[in-house]
């Protein structure tokens, strides 16, 4: 029987070219989603990927969403969340409420996810659990300080919980894109994209089946000798 996986914000853009690759490689996905019911119902018409809706800053509806996959297509081996958000504002225009709201999706989703299938996993021997994070995370953004928190805290989680699973056969790596043709960046206004740009050392920006790609090698088998690692895919934008 082909591994079961869930990729939590995977109704579009990356998330949606993560849940094809992991399909292609064999697996049966489930595919998470928080608001958009018209796109969803769309991606699985087309996919035939099953879309469930849930809230990943909730910890009580992650526990929910995973176990009524669970009932519908069986334990959870792969977990990638991929879910989040932007809510951009310089520190003077930044909000409690737009800094909370995109730590909350987009790291405490992380662990509200990975509490619901993390000792599943453990216990049966074998999980991958692949964490998205961001160039951002890494070097930093200016009017970002939530998202670049967010997605740094990230990668200290999968250092950290990469350490507990080691033993029990639970990889728990991190992904950190950089700018992605993705409905996100799109919102990017066009001044700014074309200097960011110019940034990036291969010139362009980078496709979502690049990063489906690389998620899909640290899902398989044969990433077993990899955890605790960032995969860094950002076309040279942020060496280190």
């Amino acid at each position: 029987m082909g591994r079961i996986a869930i990729v939590t914000g995977g109704t579009r853009g990356i998330g949606e070219a993560i849940c094809l690759a992991l399909k292609d490689a064999g697996m049966t996905v489930a595919a998470n989603y928080g608001g958009n019911d018209e796109k969803a119902r769309a991606f699985t018409e087309e996919h035939g990927i099953p879309a469930y809706k849930w809230d990943v800053s909730d910890h009580e509806a992650c526990q929910r969403g995973v176990a009524r996959v669970v009932d519908d297509l069986g334990p959870v081996d792969v977990l990638v969340n991929n879910a989040g958000i932007t809510r951009d504002g310089i520190m003077l225009k930044m909000t409690y409420e737009m800094w909370k709201e995109v730590i909350d999706v987009n790291l405490g989703g992380c662990f509200n996810m990975a509490k619901a299938v993390f000792p599943g996993m453990r216990e049966r021997g074998w999980g991958r659990i692949v964490n998205i994070g961001s160039v951002n995370g890494q070097a930093g953004q200016y009017g970002q300080v939530n998202y670049a928190a967010a997605k740094s805290g990230i990668h200290g989680f999968t250092k950290a919980l990469a350490q507990e699973g080691a033993k029990f056969g639970v990889t728990v790596n991190a992904l950190a894109p950089g700018y992605i043709d993705t409905e996100m960046v799109a919102a990017v206004p066009q001044d700014v994209l074309a200097k960011i740009v110019a940034r990036v050392p291969v010139g362009r920006l980078g496709h979502a089946d690049e990063i489906a790609r690389g998620v899909a090698f640290l899902c398989a088998d044969e990433g077993a000798f990899i955890t605790g690692s960032t995969l860094s895919i950002n076309g040279g934008q942020h060496m280190y």
